[in-house]
């Protein structure tokens, strides 16, 4: 007698029956049962999962130098973050908000509550945790002491080197560790984000009347930094804490 295969998929079972003669087909209907009992108890669990309410509120705002009231800002990679953990659940997870080059943020997926929230892992002196109510369109400036402000920054091309001239205002006693430039196609460029950096370990507490200097030899990285093309600049400064950033001038755009 001819013998007929059957593949049948549910989410988590495979069955193969073989049809050999008429007395298997009660065991055929009994296998088909199982499969539409496992399909109803997999779409009741899927639609609980569709039931759940979508995110209703939204969160946006800036990191602000308290005392310019400017926006602080911060690498494109392994920026400052905000960490925030929603209230009202039994051992709920850290999440966290990665801050714009710029220095600004936004969270449209946020759902409306009151929750705990913390810069973290910045180019500023750490803030104490706070509580946020978040409902709706909710606005939320930080204000924040920069490690460091990098002062009259002047980058230029002159002959074929990019020069870079500045001065550093520390706002913390503790050493400035290194000053660099750095050049990227993107406006974001920075010390993790480069084609092409200059840097310098200086080590000290630095004077606010030094000027620095930091040069690029156009020559020697004709390969990365092409004639002809345009490129942005950016200095900045990196303070000795535990997680600091670098800290930054606005960057520049210079065609070589």
């Amino acid at each position: 007698m001819e013998t007929v295969s059957f593949k049948i998929h549910s989410i988590n079972t495979m069955l193969t029956i073989k049809k050999t003669n008429c007395k298997m087909m009660k065991p055929l209907k009994i296998h088909l049962s199982i499969l539409v009992c496992l399909f109803s108890l997999s779409s009741c669990e899927l639609s609980e999962i569709d039931n759940y309410d979508a995110p209703n509120a939204t969160i946006s705002g800036g990191v602000y130098d308290v005392e310019t009231k400017e926006l602080v800002q911060q690498d494109i990679i392994r920026g400052g973050q905000i960490e925030y953990v929603e209230q009202g659940y039994n051992n709920p997870q850290n999440q966290y908000m990665v801050l714009k080059n710029d220095g600004t943020y936004q969270n449209k997926l946020m759902f409306a509550n009151t929750y705990t929230m913390q810069l973290v892992r910045g180019n500023f002196v750490p803030l104490e945790k706070q509580e946020v109510v978040v409902k709706g369109d909710t606005k939320l400036d930080f204000q924040v002491q920069p490690y460091i402000r990098v002062k009259n920054a002047n980058i230029v091309k002159q002959d074929n080197k990019i020069i870079a001239t500045f001065n550093i205002q520390q706002t913390v006693s503790n050493e400035v560790s290194r000053i660099g430039l750095f050049a990227h196609e993107e406006v974001n460029v920075g010390d993790p984000l480069h084609v092409v950096a200059t840097r310098q370990d200086i080590n000290v507490a630095t004077s606010e009347s030094t000027l620095y200097t930091l040069e690029i030899d156009l020559a020697a990285h004709q390969g990365s930094l092409k004639p002809g093309s345009a490129y942005y600049f950016r200095v900045g400064g990196l303070i000795n804490a535990s997680e600091a950033k670098y800290n930054y001038a606005p960057a520049v755009r210079i065609t070589l």
